[in-house]
């Protein structure tokens, strides 16, 4: 459907057309990467299908660039990578800050609203320990967890993806934690400039949060915590789930324990979720022309999956059982190699 998640950026008039495909009322993401296939651009779709007008999406942009913003639209060089490989993927972001942290590792921080003081303090320095190894810390900017994750990673990066629009401030009482990464790191929503945050739109929220990050960490789910959503989706997306443990005797853990129990990764501290994940910030070690002909782990799982003949890169996942995160990683490095061509329908072959 899409020339992959590192396409050079979009024929503007394309660019234009997802915008108002994206915008207009009954076409959410599903129907949107639908209508594109279908059609075979975007441009077509809208030429058959009734959509949001040019006006529309000149006010919206008009607004955005107003505080700074601008949209991130699937098939852009600057839409994150790891979100377009995700099923569902959002046609169009709404971005105010600094949307180079997208280029960054990242790993999502999410908790209990009502979350207790132990809690909090133990979400800021998991956050600000794993931002000074060089992840991003990405959550919902909700009371709590996400809060206290957002203010500890300010200094190193920090992305709060949003239910409503990028203007609206929720909850009131972070509006001066909304303003301070709107300045030091990166406000995201895919709902268009003024929408209120509404209940359904939170674990639509929520899978972006998980589609940005390599893993997500939970600290103090309750058991019908939307939390547990977040890691779901994380699942389904090939994330890694970490769980912060806690006393079964505290229902504020009881979804937390539970998670353990069908099989998340326990995470004391830092050092559960770096080992597993690896460090960012690491010097990279020289690789020779012998370890290039010899790759590893989930690279040699995909490039012995890639053949001559075009693939899909959801068959890749799917047939190397690893997550698509990391499946768009070793594509990208073939790529900047010269051994990768990219097709449409967002199917891959070597050269």
């Amino acid at each position: 459907m899409f020339d992959g998640p590192h396409a050079l950026d979009l024929d503007p008039l394309e660019r234009r057309a997802r915008l108002r495909l994206a915008r207009s009322h009954r076409i959410g993401p599903v129907a949107f990467h639908e209508a594109v296939s279908h059609f075979g651009s975007a441009r077509a779709a809208c030429a058959r299908l009734a959509t949001c007008s040019n006006a529309d999406i000149d006010r919206e942009e008009e607004r955005l660039a107003g505080v700074g913003g601008r949209f991130l639209v699937i098939g852009d060089s600057a839409y994150p990578a790891a979100l377009a490989a995700a099923a569902g993927a959002p046609p169009v972001l709404s971005a105010i800050g600094d949307t180079a942290l997208l280029g960054r590792p990242t790993l999502a921080v999410v908790g209990a609203r009502d979350a207790s003081l132990a809690g909090r303090r133990f979400a800021a320095e998991l956050a600000a320990t794993l931002g000074a190894a060089g992840f991003v810390i990405a959550s919902g900017l909700a009371r709590g967890i996400d809060a206290a994750a957002h203010e500890a990673a300010l200094a190193t990066g920090t992305t709060a993806v949003l239910a409503g629009g990028v203007d609206q401030v929720y909850p009131p009482q972070n509006a001066g934690l909304h303003g301070r990464i709107a300045a030091q790191g990166l406000i995201l929503s895919e709902s268009s400039w003024g929408t209120p945050p509404v209940a359904r739109a939170f674990p639509r929220r929520n899978r972006i949060v998980s589609g940005l990050s390599a893993g997500v960490i939970v600290i103090e789910a309750a058991a019908r915590s939307g939390s547990l959503i977040t890691a779901q989706r994380a699942a389904e997306q090939g994330r890694e789930v970490f769980v912060v443990p806690g006393s079964p005797m505290d229902p504020r853990y009881a979804g937390s324990n539970s998670l353990i129990r069908d099989g998340a990764i326990l995470a004391r501290d830092s050092n559960d979720i770096l080992d597993i994940l690896g460090h960012p910030s690491a010097p990279a070690q020289p690789l020779d022309r012998t370890e290039q002909k010899q790759p590893r782990g989930d690279a040699a799982k995909v490039l012995e999956a890639l053949g001559a003949v075009p693939t899909a890169v959801d068959e890749l996942v799917r047939r190397c059982q690893v997550s698509a995160a990391a499946v768009a990683e070793v594509l990208l490095a073939l790529e900047l190699e010269g051994r990768l061509e990219r097709h449409r329908g967002n199917r891959v072959s070597l050269m």
